[in-house]
């Protein structure tokens, strides 16, 4: 049982090798607003990715496409003798997700003396890049 643990530890470490994992923490934009933006990435190639980013008209493709090619550069760094699938569009973005950041909470006057809440919500977005495994025929 131990050979059997340290062959299935060897191959996760091999996995999380290829992969780099991106996180953006405390972003000042609501995470409906950066959701938005997001699911038009998840999936893609990663250089279409960019280019898609790159021309958004929302704010939040600003700071996405930022935490994008630190992403790439991450993955650069751990895989410095596959940059040529870099070239060819064999990395893609494998996951994003954006979770719930803090809420600042600040008041407004209201009218008849009353305060209404203002919440400034706030997301961490996590992006995980991966190489597109080759596809093998079948005969």
């Amino acid at each position: 049982m131990g050979k059997r643990k340290r062959l299935m530890a060897e191959r996760l470490k091999e996995t999380k090798k290829q992969t780099a994992v991106t996180k953006l923490n405390n972003v000042p934009t609501s995470p409906r607003k950066m959701r938005l933006v997001v699911d038009t990435v998840r999936g893609v190639e990663v250089n279409h990715a960019l280019d898609l980013l790159k021309f958004s008209k929302r704010e939040a493709s600003i700071r996405l496409e930022k935490a994008l090619r630190a992403a790439i550069a991450s993955w650069e760094a751990k895989n410095a003798d596959k940059t040529g699938e870099l070239d060819k569009g064999n990395v893609y973005v494998k996951t994003i997700m954006v979770d719930e950041g803090r809420t600042l909470k600040r008041i407004r006057p209201c009218p008849q003396g009353r305060a209404g809440r203002i919440r400034k919500r706030s997301n961490h977005v996590t992006i995980v890049l991966d190489v597109k495994k080759p596809a093998t025929v079948e005969e």
